[in-house]
């Protein structure tokens, strides 16, 4: 982008106060000052362009928001001036390391030089989340991102805002949101601080997607000492639009509206992106550390609707959401993007707090708001229908055309007529600094390879192979996660076909074809330490056959990168690595990445986390009702299915559970990953789920075999019968059978008679099978022939138990419900042993109690892609089916309703929304929260 003055400035006629004043032509030397001049002579308390084109050698506070010596200079030479008290802060957000990519975008380039070619790939890396097509006339968008520091300094906001957020950025592509997704990562379990951090996370996510009516169908729920200190958060929001309402963000068309529609503006989050999420914490980061958004469920409920109807109305020429950088990025990004300019007039934006000044009110990263660019002549019908649905809308400036030599236009904002900032839009959005970092591997790495878990003792006789498996079910990473899921509405608008703790969330999306997609976010930090390249595969491929084991077949990813400094050259190189990592995968699956997020400075100190790619997998089922689930499925008459392992296992322990869980172990290689491998295996799994050959199937990872036998064991309640292959009789071999972590492995279950057509089929696709036994319902144990022998009942105990005992037992499965209601949180630090005291509640009918099932599913909410609502499709979660008929009724849409619409009321009994609003004014207040900006590679 260039750097020159735009003389072509217009004001909007009729309703534009007094002209501003003009800026003065800049000064010869813009460099930085010698030496300190006082801050005087303020225009009405503000420092106006016009005040400093004269004051060049005054200081500013630059390293304070952090901006580098040479990175200030770079901006004075962009102005030909020194920047205005709002143009720094806004240099200094736009240019962070957060907003900017500047540490990244010469490795994330990668996505795109090697994407594989897709003819469903209808918006990617650049805009605020990927969309693919899915049909001819649906496509989704599906994007996950993080809210890291903010989580950590406070819980429940920080989380909560997280979610909406990503629910914005999904809006902003035209879809409406119709899942959400949860991968957690805390430090040891049992540390104090845990304790008070995990608490209000879940509750945030919960409070805030529960309250929109969105079903949590899927995540991950990890402990381990290197997050200790700095949790993640990402969130992923899944979205369903018309093919032909995909929306831009462009802010075309000199002399159409801009205006912004949404809850007030208030202080909340100012430098969120510059300070909070691009640094490191350290022991004098407290006083650094901004207030974290606040978020309004409500309020956001009520701007889905009233973007929805806008969209459908064909109202709006482009929308921007407004998260990280609150209104500097979205008056930038639109302006870029389109190649105009803009003029605002700053004191229009509606506030919280009278008194905001200019630069606050543009680093402001207030939650629950949006930027629309319309034309003049349906500004009425934009404003009647932010009315209705009773959203604060007001406009706030036009869109200014480009210099008359076709250089793009300058965005100018005024202040009650003084001009407070005028610059390029692109220098902030498409110029800022781009580093190649220096990288090196880590110096501990070779030796941490060469720690080898395949040399640690391992159990070698029956009784110890038990014990081993009981306390492996009960560690916190391979336990149950009820504790928490129980806290999400897994089943809201009645489409959710599969959710946790399935592999893959399973959502319907057109209920007249039974289209579906599924949905699977995996990492692995512990792999990813070891080797980040093989690490970053590994994640993509257990995502990748998550879905696959579903039935569904993969078509799309998107990713959230964690990893600590850039400023690490050890941090750069595993960072490059990943994300080689992640583009070669990628390129062999034959799935582009759509998009995605990148989230460094997680570490506290010099202690960075484990390098955590997060990858999110998206798959497509041409008809739900041809689901995988995992579970073994119980037969009326007895009959037993065999019982299958697909793909080889080999001797791999190096960074598994057992390692860490037995020895606290974690060095050697990671599990070798074959890509072409499990490709032939999702090609089976969509076959064989399309011809009826499967009753269940599960992915083999963490915890092996085993972990998988008693989940699916688990999950309906279903005993199993197993024996050993000969080859894996001898010594400690039965171990490596059961608790290996070999890639590219699923369990599966065929019911009799389709088992010479399904081996026939591995055969075909070249997929190694071996049948290792039968489901027993009448028997009620996991029994392993030779080894042990263990009751469901005892497995169940041993499994369920650690969280409950860790976070506070049954009872705190609605953490914080004051803070749902008031929106904050005082979580005093506990301790294990002391847990946070919370209001008790009555215990939940078991997930796993057959009786569960004699019960209705839900019907569904209103269709996504237009038509009628008809019965929710039955879901393969026991405790799902639970819903009584009068929640279920509650879930269908008004008679006069519009096609798309939102129901009268689409949320469970408890803190819930309606979609009326009437109903939702009534509790609705300003609020905010934080959404992360596109990656900018190939904008």
């Amino acid at each position: 982008m260039t750097t020159h003055q735009d003389p072509a400035v217009r004001a909007v006629a009729g309703v534009a106060p007094a002209e501003p004043h003009a800026a003065v032509a800049p000064p010869a030397d813009a460099g930085r000052p010698s030496g300190p001049t006082p801050a005087t002579d303020w225009a009405d308390g503000v420092d106006t362009v016009q005040r400093a084109a004269g004051t060049g050698d005054e200081l500013q506070p630059y390293a304070e928001l952090g901006l580098r010596d040479d990175e200030y200079d770079r901006i004075r030479h962009i102005l030909g001036r020194r920047p205005t008290q709002a143009e720094l802060a806004m240099y200094s957000i736009m240019w962070s390391e957060h907003c900017s990519y500047k540490s990244s975008k010469v490795h994330l380039r990668q996505f795109g030089e090697k994407a594989p070619p897709s003819d469903r790939l209808l918006a990617g890396i650049g805009e605020n989340a990927g969309v693919v097509r899915v049909s001819d006339t649906l496509a989704v968008t599906f994007k996950v991102e993080s809210h890291n520091h903010p989580s950590f300094v406070e819980p429940y906001q920080g989380a909560a805002t997280g979610v909406g957020g990503i629910v914005r950025d999904i809006l902003a592509m035209g879809a409406r949101p119709v899942a959400v997704m949860d991968p957690l990562r805390f430090g040891a379990a049992d540390h104090p601080d845990t304790a008070r951090v995990l608490p209000g996370v879940v509750a945030g996510v919960g409070g805030y997607g529960n309250c929109l009516g969105l079903p949590n169908i899927g995540g991950e729920l990890v402990f381990d000492p290197c997050y200790q200190g700095n949790p993640l958060l990402n969130a992923l929001c899944l979205g369903v639009l018309p093919v032909d309402r995909l929306q831009k963000k462009d802010a075309a068309g000199p002399g159409n509206v801009v205006v912004l529609l949404g809850a007030k503006t208030g202080r909340d989050g100012i430098g969120g992106v510059s300070v909070l999420a691009s640094a490191t914490f350290d022991e004098g980061s407290e006083q650094r550390r901004p207030s974290v958004q606040v978020g309004d469920p409500f309020i956001e409920k009520l701007l889905i609707e009233a973007c929805l109807e806008l969209y459908d109305a064909e109202l709006v020429v482009g929308i921007q959401d407004l998260g990280g950088a609150g209104l500097t990025c979205a008056l930038t990004e639109t302006a870029a993007s389109a190649g105009t300019g803009m003029r605002v007039w700053l004191e229009r934006v509606p506030l919280r707090e009278p008194s905001m000044e200019p630069h606050e009110i543009l680093a402001s990263e207030s939650q629950e708001r949006m930027l629309l660019v319309v034309t003049p002549d349906k500004l009425e019908a934009v404003l009647k229908t932010a009315e209705k649905w009773g959203v604060l809308a007001t406009a706030i400036g036009e869109v200014t055309p480009p210099a008359p030599d076709g250089r793009p236009g300058r965005l100018l904002v005024t202040w009650n007529d003084h001009v407070v900032v005028d610059v390029p839009p692109g220098s902030l959005v498409d110029d800022g600094p781009v580093y190649a970092r220096p990288m090196r591997e880590p110096a501990d790495l070779i030796l941490l390879q060469a720690d080898r878990a395949e040399t640690l003792p391992r159990p070698s006789n029956p009784e110890a192979l038990r014990e081993t498996l009981l306390r492996m079910i009960a560690s916190p990473n391979l336990a149950d996660k009820t504790w928490v899921t129980e806290q999400y509405d897994r089943y809201v608008l009645g489409n959710t076909v599969l959710a946790q703790p399935e592999d893959s969330g399973v959502i319907r999306i057109d209920e007249q074809s039974g289209l579906g997609v599924a949905l699977s976010v995996d990492g692995n930090g512990r792999y990813a330490r070891l080797d980040p390249y093989q690490g970053t595969k590994l994640a993509l491929a257990e995502a990748y056959r998550n879905v696959a084991v579903t039935g569904a077949k993969p078509i799309a990813v998107t990713n959230c990168l964690n990893f600590g400094s850039p400023e690490d050259p050890g941090v750069m190189w595993q960072f490059a690595e990943a994300v080689r990592g992640l583009a070669d995968g990628c390129l062999e699956l034959g799935i582009p990445v759509t998009g995605g997020n990148v989230s460094f400075y997680n570490q506290t100190g010099a202690a960075a986390i484990h390098p955590t790619p997060v990858v999110g997998v998206l798959g497509v089922l041409d008809n739900v009702a041809d689901r995988v689930p995992m579970g073994f499925v119980p037969r009326a008459n007895g009959d037993h299915d065999q019982v299958y392992l697909l793909g080889d296992t080999h001797v791999e322990l190096s960074g598994s559970e057992w390692a860490w869980v037995t020895h606290e172990h974690l060095g050697g290689m990671p599990p070798q990953v074959d890509l072409g491998r499990e490709r032939q295996l999702a090609e089976l799994m969509a076959e064989a789920a399309r011809v009826g050959h499967l009753s269940s199937a599960h992915d083999l990872s963490d915890g092996g075999l085993a972990q998988s036998l008693v989940e699916s064991s688990l999950r309906r309640g279903v005993g199993v019968r197993i024996g050993v292959p000969e080859r894996f009789a001898d010594g400690s071999l039965p171990f490596v059978f059961l608790f290996s972590e070999s890639a590219g492995r699923a369990l599966v279950t065929v019911p009799r008679g389709h088992e010479k057509a399904f081996t026939a089929l591995c055969d075909e696709r070249g997929v190694p099978w071996e049948q290792i036994g039968v489901t027993d319902p009448a028997s009620g144990a996991l029994d392993v022939h030779g080894q042990f022998r263990i009751g469901l009942d005892e497995l169940r105990a041993a499994h369920t138990a650690t969280l409950p005992r860790l976070f506070g037992g049954p009872e705190a499965a609605q953490v914080q419900v004051e803070a749902v209601r008031t929106g904050t949180t005082t979580i005093a630090p506990a301790t294990a042993t002391q847990p946070v005291d919370v209001p008790q509640r009555q215990q939940p009918a078991d997930a796993d109690d057959p009786a569960a099932e004699a019960v209705a599913a839900p019907t569904t909410d209103a269709p996504v892609s237009g038509g009628s609502t008809s019965t929710g499709p039955v879901s393969d979660d026991p405790a799902a089916r639970a819903a009584s008929s009068d929640d279920a009724a509650g879930s269908a849409p008004a008679p006069d309703a519009p096609a798309g619409s939102a129901p009268t009321s689409d949320a469970p009994a408890g803190p819930a929304t309606g979609s009326t609003p009437q109903a939702d004014a009534a509790t609705s207040d300003a609020g905010d929260g934080d959404g992360q900006r596109p990656t900018p590679e190939q904008r």
